[in-house]
C-alpha cells in the first residue's frame, strides 16, 4: 500500500476508486465497505484507495467538542493494508483546508488523483460549509465523469455501526461490546513507562503505560486483557484508573502480565480490552489489595482462552 500527504505528490498508476472519511477505528461498518471497493477494484483493474484526515475535522472545526480518538493514524494504516487497500492519502486537517469549495476538493481528486469512482455514505459531506453533500457530488459527477456511489451505513441489532457509538462503549467500559462492533478487542499502545514499583512490592509487577488525553480510555476499572510484546502475547490483568488505595489522582494504564519474566520498561507494549472485571476499588490495607488481585488474576485466567487470543466472541 503507498502512503501519500499531498495530493500534489500522487502519481496512480491507474484510474482510482476512492472513499473518503475519518475511519475512527476502521470498524466493521468501515470494513464493510472498503471490503466491497476492494472487490469492485479487483473487478474493474482499479486501484482502491481511501482519503482521510489527521487531526479528526471536529479537532479544527469544533475544538470544544473534540472527540477521543479510536485509533492513531498509524494503527488505521495498519488495518487499512490488511484489508486490500491500494492507496491511502492521509490529509492534515487545516482551517484553509476546511474553507476550499467541494467543487475545488473534486476537481482535485478527479485530475491529480484520477478518481473515477467516488464511494460514501448518505450522511457525508466535504467542503466548504459542508456543501459537498450527496446532491452536490452528483452534479459534479454529472459535469466531470466520475461515478458517484453511496453505501449504506451497516447496523447491529437496528442500530448503526459508527466511531461513535463505539467510542462511548469503550469510554463507559464496554470493551467486549466494543469489540464486537470493531471487529477485534479495542487496544492502546505504548512504551512502557516508569511506576511506582508498588507493584513489585506486592508481588505483581506491573508494566505502566502512559494515557495519552487525545485517546479514548476506558472507564476507570480493573479489565481482563491480552498484552502483545513482541511477538508473544500474554494474559494480562489491567487497572485502568488513579490507584485510590495510594491516594492517587493521576490517570493509569498498569498492566500485570501473567507467566511473564522480564523487564519491560522502555519497550513497546500494546494492551488489547477484552472484558471488565469489575471497577476501581479503594482498600484499607494491603492485604485486602493483594487477596482482590489474585481473584482478579484468577478471573481473566478463565476468561482468557484460545478462543479470545484469537479475536472478539
Amino acid at each position: 500500500m503507498n502512503i501519500i500527504h499531498h495530493l500534489d505528490d500522487v502519481q496512480p498508476a491507474a484510474d482510482v476508486i476512492l472513499t473518503i472519511g475519518t475511519f475512527d477505528g476502521v470498524h466493521l461498518g468501515h470494513q464493510h465497505l472498503l471490503a466491497q471497493l476492494v472487490r469492485r477494484a479487483h473487478e474493474t483493474q482499479l486501484l482502491s484507495a481511501v482519503l482521510t484526515f489527521h487531526p479528526h475535522p471536529r479537532t479544527v472545526l469544533q475544538p470544544d467538542r473534540r472527540p477521543a480518538y479510536l485509533s492513531t493514524p498509524e494503527e488505521r494504516a495498519i488495518v487499512f493494508e490488511a484489508l486490500g487497500i491500494d492507496l491511502l492519502v492521509l490529509l492534515h486537517f487545516t482551517p484553509t483546508l476546511a474553507q476550499t469549495p467541494a467543487e475545488t476538493l473534486v476537481g482535485d481528486l478527479y485530475h491529480k488523483l484520477r478518481m473515477r469512482e467516488l464511494w460514501v455514505g448518505p450522511d457525508f459531506a466535504m467542503g466548504r460549509q459542508r456543501e459537498g453533500d450527496a446532491v452536490k457530488l452528483q452534479t459534479l459527477a454529472n459535469h466531470l465523469g466520475y461515478h458517484l456511489r453511496i453505501i449504506a451505513p451497516l447496523t447491529n441489532g437496528n442500530v448503526i455501526v459508527s466511531s461513535t457509538r463505539i467510542r462511548t462503549l469503550v469510554q463507559e467500559g464496554q470493551v467486549d461490546e466494543a469489540a464486537r462492533l470493531l471487529g477485534r478487542y479495542y487496544a492502546i499502545s505504548g512504551r512502557v513507562g516508569p511506576g511506582a514499583q508498588r507493584g513489585r512490592r506486592l508481588g505483581f509487577r506491573t508494566a505502566n503505560l502512559p494515557v495519552d488525553p487525545n485517546r479514548a480510555t476506558p472507564a476507570n476499572g480493573v479489565y481482563a486483557a491480552w498484552a502483545e510484546y513482541g511477538s508473544q502475547r500474554y494474559r494480562c490483568v489491567v487497572n485502568v484508573g488513579t490507584r485510590p488505595s495510594f491516594g492517587e489522582n493521576e490517570p493509569n494504564i498498569e498492566a500485570h502480565l501473567l507467566d511473564f519474566e522480564g523487564d519491560l520498561y522502555g519497550k513497546p507494549l500494546t494492551i488489547e480490552f477484552v472484558q471488565r472485571l469489575r471497577p476501581e476499588l479503594r482498600f484499607s490495607n494491603a492485604a485486602d489489595l493483594v487477596a482482590q488481585i489474585n481473584r482478579d488474576i484468577a478471573a481473566a485466567r478463565e476468561l482468557l482462552t484460545d478462543e479470545t487470543k484469537a479475536k472478539p466472541q
